[in-house]
């Protein structure tokens, strides 16, 4: 099977590649999430406040065609009665306008969130081209959509029919009541009527919306390239950190070889390894300034040679200083006795030094735990 182009769009967008889609304006959205909301809370709101809705409709038509003689020998007072009964018909459909305002607000929490844009109000004027906007009509998404419209068209067509026809019974007998309960009638079997039909679009909602959560993740895919490049964009070029690292190195090496000078003994083993140690009356115990092996350690004695800091080859102990302690740390206390003879005859040489005498013996096989060598660990 030949491999995957890179080309291709087969990994899922990333946190980095949404958040830049978000800020876009780009956000999976379902027209018929927010229909369906605006539709059910609409029609639940008639099915609770429709009686008291429709008592105010019919007071109010009743007042407004209710006329005496002196309202109409004066227009002006016309004017006010026109106001009053507009401000009753506004205030008799509020309950019902701010239940359909708050399920308009809300309704984008259904699929995702609010989302401001403001990228998504620049003027995007390649929307205007005839060509593209074609294409988009026989494109997939657009014979979807189609699909779509067609299927509620149907479905909630059907279910019209089907309500009409199960209650054909009351909708004629209306006609024998009188207008008050004729009006009762007819709100209460259009507030049923609407809410069963609205009730229906649940399965248009129930396909598209995780349709329009695959869609909008599909568009948004990433080629195995673009993934690469957003990782080099967010952890660094390798290259680069490499570099910064090598740089890190080489500025530690500085510093540490700057320090050998205070050292109060080199331990050696002998040239491929160097550790440099100090110690004094404030530190709880010895601490090592620097280490290293090959070409550092021989640059360690060669500082060490220049500064006239003591050496001493004790080849398993600079093993296991080396192996465990790093610069600018204290031995442990395994090595605290080993240690104490290394130091023991730095002091004596320097006491040498400075008053003459016999010159002190180097300590030679010193005790180092087996568990610390590098041989015990390697096996």
């Amino acid at each position: 099977m030949a491999e995957e182009s890179d080309l291709e769009r087969t990994e899922p967008a990333s946190a980095r590649r949404l958040e830049q889609a978000r800020e876009e304006g780009q956000v999976p959205r379902s027209r018929e999430v927010g229909a369906f909301l605006i539709l059910i809370v609409g029609a639940a709101a008639f099915w609770f406040v429709g009686p008291w809705m429709v008592q105010r409709v019919a007071a109010i038509f009743r007042r407004g065609l209710v006329l005496d003689g002196g309202s109409l020998r004066e227009p002006p007072s016309m004017l006010v009665r026109l106001a009053d009964i507009s401000l009753d018909a506004l205030l008799s459909f509020t309950p019902l306008l701010l239940a359909l305002l708050v399920a308009a607000l809300f309704s984008p929490f259904f699929v995702g969130s609010w989302n401001f844009s403001p990228k998504a109000l620049q003027p995007d004027f390649s929307r205007l081209d005839p060509l593209k906007g074609l294409m988009r009509l026989v494109s997939w998404s657009g014979l979807v959509e189609l699909a779509k419209a067609v299927a509620k068209a149907f479905l909630v067509g059907g279910v019209a029919v089907w309500v009409l026809w199960s209650e054909r019974g009351d909708l004629l007998a209306m006609f024998t009541q009188s207008s008050e309960a004729g009006m009762a009638s007819a709100g209460h079997l259009l507030s049923f009527s609407f809410l069963v039909i609205v009730a229906t679009m649940l399965v248009i909602v129930a396909i598209d919306v995780p349709f329009q959560l695959w869609q909008f993740h599909d568009k948004l895919k990433m080629s195995r390239e673009e993934v690469k490049q957003e990782s080099k964009e967010l952890e660094g070029n390798p290259e680069i950190k490499g570099r910064i690292r090598q740089l890190q190195r080489e500025a530690a090496r500085k510093r540490m070889m700057a320090a050998v000078p205070a050292a109060d003994v080199i331990v050696t083993n002998p040239t491929h390894y160097a550790v440099a140690l100090a110690y004094s009356s404030g530190m709880r115990a010895p601490k090592v300034l620097a280490k290293g092996m090959g070409e550092v350690a021989l640059t360690i004695r060669r500082i060490g040679a220049e500064s006239r800091v003591p050496m001493l080859e004790a080849a398993p102990l600079a093993r296991a200083l080396y192996r465990h302690v790093d610069v600018d740390q204290e031995i442990p206390s395994t090595l605290y006795a080993a240690v104490a003879e290394v130091l023991a005859y730095v002091y004596q040489l320097s006491h040498w030094q400075r008053s003459g005498g016999s010159h002190p013996v180097p300590p030679e096989a010193i005790a180092v735990p087996a568990d610390l060598l590098p041989e015990a660990l390697n096996g």
